[in-house]
């Protein structure tokens, strides 16, 4: 079963004095970009969230976000009582004004605040650890939901290039008669006395040159792969993806050897399946 790159996880628990949120969204890229977002004072453990995420996500543009809100009366930060009056007397020597408002202005500076860095407590590190697979665990559940989007729209579209291709067996018989009977008219058309042999000859050499019999088995050949890769333990976009390739080739060399315009329009439809199935590939685990 396939897997989607798009999902969203989130999880956030609720400690005595914060309330800590994780959340993760993720959308299609080639390899793994991970971007981190959290507090100062927990970045020491950023290496670490980042092996549990990677090791979960394998893929994908991957946004992290940690989140801390104070819900009691434990905090880190301070006033800083030398900064603020230095910034409300440098401001009184530039205009006066009512004093609370200097003092607003001062609280807004750089440095107004200090805050104490404390090392991560463990206990809460642990909740944290168990926020991030929770949200793992959410964002995993998004990812095969969506896959399984996908995955029936493949089916269906394989379904209908295997049906584009029955068509165009159907059709080579009429195909191949057609292009004889056109070297034929253009031969009566010369009016001149041809070797029967020789016509013979290079007719046969022309039907071989534009015989499409080696291109429609290994289509469906690759068709059959293609479906039974997508229901392999072992699926990914980019195996998938390999195969979409090989299927296109059958596809534009019966395109170009064709030389019958109503098999041409079979192509054209095929080519429009195809290029459908490769635009939802680009989201594929």
């Amino acid at each position: 079963m396939i897997q989607s790159m798009t999902g969203f996880g989130k999880h956030v628990i609720q400690l005595p004095s914060k309330k800590i949120t994780v959340e993760l969204k993720s959308l299609n890229s080639k390899n793994l970009d991970l971007n981190a977002r959290m507090p100062s004072s927990y970045r020491e453990k950023e290496l670490e969230l980042r092996k549990v995420i990677a090791s979960s996500l394998v893929r994908g543009k991957v946004d992290f976000g940690l989140y801390v809100e104070f819900t009691g009366e434990e905090t880190s930060a301070e006033v800083n009582r030398p900064a603020v009056e230095n910034y409300m007397n440098q401001l009184r020597e530039i205009a006066a004004g009512d004093e609370l408002r200097l003092l607003d202005m001062a609280l807004r500076m750089p440095d107004a605040l200090k805050t104490d860095r404390e090392d991560i407590d463990e206990e809460e590190y642990e909740h944290i650890k168990e926020a991030v697979i929770q949200a793992l665990k959410e964002i995993n559940l998004f990812r095969s939901e969506e896959g399984q989007v996908l995955e029936n729209d493949f089916v269906q579209r394989i379904e209908t290039l295997q049906q584009l291709l029955k068509d165009v067996e159907q059709m080579d018989p009429e195909r191949q008669s057609d292009v004889r009977e056109r070297l034929k008219k253009a031969v009566s058309d010369l009016r001149s006395d041809v070797d029967a042999n020789r016509f013979e000859q290079e007719l046969i050499y022309y039907l071989e040159k534009y015989d499409i019999t080696e291109e429609k088995v290994r289509l469906a050949n690759h068709l059959k792969y293609f479906s039974s890769t997508l229901n392999s333990a072992d699926s990914n976009g980019k195996k998938l993806g390999f195969i979409s390739q090989e299927i296109g080739r059958e596809i534009n060399t019966i395109g170009s050897k064709a030389n019958y315009a109503p098999m041409q329009q079979l192509v054209v439809q095929m080519k429009d399946e195809l290029e459908k199935i490769k635009e939802q590939m680009l989201n594929v685990l």
